[in-house]
């Protein structure tokens, strides 16, 4: 027997992705129960499906680091929750400098580990080298090693989420497109789908790439501008090592990491 579509909910999440479905989940942790998770696909098939999935713990502020550190807790306890793997290894990731002056910045990084308890340690080339046995010695002059990043599977690590967010209490219904909202007084009242109309008393914008369009439904303005990431995979080798670490050279506006005995590398812009 199909279930009944809901009329009414505390709190609606649009998209269906890996923040939608965190968001759930954490607000059911903190005892919401009334709480619907809306996908116009199928999960993880928008923005989700196309992430990197590395997992880097140093950011340029302690609160951001704070929930980058979680997030390795997170991935690693929720397998043993849900009994569904999230695909995260801790292979850690190796920032690496072209120039002395990128040396430097990577410098400061390793400095703001050690006052935010975060392991991380300067290489030389040799040892960038002995850390990455496929890069070329002669294009570095340093580095850095933070054992504890790594990688995760985004569908997986999603699939895994969403399960101890259903676990929790949480209705996730696929397949449903928002099309709109009620609104009275500036705040969001109900959320119109192609499937009926949910009352609620808050809405989240989960939508990715999407959120602009989502957040002009109901008169907000997301600055948000989608653009172009390229990322291509080599060929399987068995030169590559299944423990190789994220590769990170802002210099040559690349990453790399180790993806089922290929190679993924990534490009970003200046």
């Amino acid at each position: 027997m199909a279930e009944t579509f809901p009329t009414q909910s505390q709190i609606v999440i649009v998209g269906g992705g890996i923040i939608g479905c965190s968001i759930a989940y954490h607000l059911a942790k903190l005892g919401k129960k009334d709480i619907v998770v809306l996908e116009r696909g199928s999960l993880t098939c928008g923005t989700t499906w196309h992430a990197a999935g590395l997992v880097m713990q140093l950011r340029a502020t302690h609160t951001m680091t704070e929930i980058c550190r979680y997030g390795v807790r997170l991935f690693e306890s929720i397998k043993d929750e849900t009994g569904q793997d999230t695909g995260f290894k801790q292979n850690g990731s190796l920032p690496i400098a072209r120039t002395h002056e990128r040396l430097t910045e990577i410098a400061r990084i390793v400095s703001l580990g050690k006052v935010f308890g975060v392991e991380a340690h300067m290489l030389s080339p040799a040892e960038v080298k002995s850390h990455y046995p496929l890069l070329d010695q002669s294009k570095v002059v340093g580095g850095a090693f933070i054992p504890g990043d790594g990688q995760t599977n985004p569908v997986d690590t999603t699939m895994a989420i969403a399960k101890g967010a259903r676990q929790a209490g949480v209705r996730i219904i696929e397949n449903v497109s928002v099309t709109g909202f009620k609104t009275k007084n500036g705040s969001v009242t109900a959320v119109i789908t192609d499937r009926g109309t949910i009352k609620c008393e808050i809405a989240v914008n989960c939508a990715g790439i999407w959120a602009r369009q989502v957040g002009h439904m109901a008169g907000v303005n997301v600055p948000l501008y989608a653009a172009e990431h390229m990322y291509v995979t080599t060929e399987s080798d068995i030169a590559v090592p299944a423990d190789l670490p994220v590769l990170r050279d802002t210099d040559g506006y690349v990453y790399v990491k180790e993806d089922a005995g290929k190679l993924l590398v990534g490009a970003f812009e200046p």
